[in-house]
């Protein structure tokens, strides 16, 4: 091989070493690049979580990965409408949320004004599917808010309007101060839906005697509540009232009405708000005083007394002299019964003017009294 031959081969190897040398720069940076290494890493750990998530596993004691859907929990239809009575809040904080009052005239969504129907229960519904009958078909216009014993499982159908409806409720002992937390309780829960405009007391003994459409266009347009206040000179109402009140409640001011009250949503913010005369009738009103039958009608006498018919809508036979009022078994269940509560020959108020229809809902009623209700819903309740 020549001089000349010799020379060019020198050349176009150290070409090609200077050729290898770039390329190797070229992928040591690459690899030490940190926008690199989150791509990769990214892109890894994109893998990996599809895999597991897609993965179908077997073991009974292994937990899948599944992809969720994004919820939006600021949302405000979550905001004025919730879906979920299974919170954990606490009584103070359900309260405090409850107690929020818009002053902002209007809603800024199109509002159907409902009624709420609050069930105080000592555990189940056994007329259950006489109310399943009253609700049917009236979805939009009415909201279910059930209170059991706070262990008890409420369980009903899934296709039930009381399905999912029980709130975070704790036990009540008849009598006692936690007779009225049980009713500010469903009374809080209730006013987190902002469509919620009359809220309704009931019993597990309770049944309606006009069929929805009725009760709900009496509610709805009352200018009132309908919670029983009055004073009485006997050992029952004014006999139970406490000197130690003073000088926050006087005796002129104490009243006493049955438990099972129906009022609109003002009132209702305004009861769940109000923390200083409970505190009161805790600490003063014991047996023989009974909160139930005191706190709520004393309150609204004092403060709102305008705005309350002081008449309850739910009858009760009290016909005989005894410490609860008279219960209908099935026998006692008659197409004149539901019409002598209907038409008993009184009068009452209603948005200033006289009316015969003074009552919507009865009690008290025993769980033999279901079959024949039933029976009576079409050609005397209309339902």
């Amino acid at each position: 091989m020549d001089q000349k031959s010799t020379w060019g081969l020198l050349q176009l190897v150290q070409m090609l070493s200077l050729l290898v040398i770039f390329v190797a720069g070229i992928i040591i940076g690459i690899a030490s690049s940190p926008h690199i290494n989150r791509y990769f890493d990214s892109l890894a750990q994109f893998t990996f979580t599809n895999n597991i998530a897609s993965l179908k596993i077997s073991d009974d004691n292994c937990t899948i990965l599944r992809t969720c859907e994004k919820v939006d929990c600021l949302s405000m239809e979550r905001f004025v409408h919730p879906d979920n009575l299974t919170h954990s809040m606490t009584d103070d904080e359900v309260l405090w949320r409850a107690s929020m009052l818009p002053y902002k005239k209007g809603y800024p969504f199109d509002r159907v004004p409902k009624v709420a129907f609050m069930f105080l229960t000592r555990g189940s519904l056994p007329l259950l599917p006489l109310w399943e009958r009253f609700f049917k078909g009236h979805d939009e216009y009415f909201s279910i808010y059930v209170h059991t014993p706070e262990d008890y499982e409420f369980n009903v159908s899934t296709d039930s309007p009381f399905y999912g409806r029980k709130i975070p409720s704790k036990d009540v002992e008849w009598g006692s101060i936690s007779m009225v937390d049980a009713e500010k309780r469903l009374l809080a829960n209730a006013l987190l839906d902002f469509s919620n405009e009359r809220f309704v007391l009931l019993s597990e003994s309770c049944i309606p005697i006009y069929k929805f459409s009725i009760v709900y266009k009496y509610l709805i347009r009352s200018e009132h509540s309908f919670v029983e206040s009055y004073d009485a000179p006997t050992r029952y109402a004014r006999g139970r009232y406490n000197p130690k009140m003073l000088p926050y409640i006087h005796q002129y001011q104490w009243r006493k009405g049955s438990q099972w009250f129906e009022i609109q949503r003002n009132l209702a913010v305004y009861i769940v708000s109000d923390t200083k005369f409970h505190a009161i009738f805790k600490k003063y009103c014991r047996p023989a005083c009974y909160p139930d039958e005191h706190y709520i009608p004393t309150y609204l006498n004092m403060f709102h007394g305008p705005l309350n018919a002081n008449r309850t809508v739910t009858w009760v036979d009290w016909s005989v002299v005894a410490p609860h009022p008279a219960t209908y078994d099935g026998i006692d269940i008659t197409k004149g019964i539901i019409q002598f509560i209907r038409n008993k020959g009184e009068q009452c108020s209603y948005n200033s003017e006289m009316t015969s229809v003074c009552y919507l809902f009865a009690r008290k009623f025993a769980p033999s009294a279901l079959v024949p209700l039933l029976n009576l819903t079409m050609t005397v309740m209309g339902f």
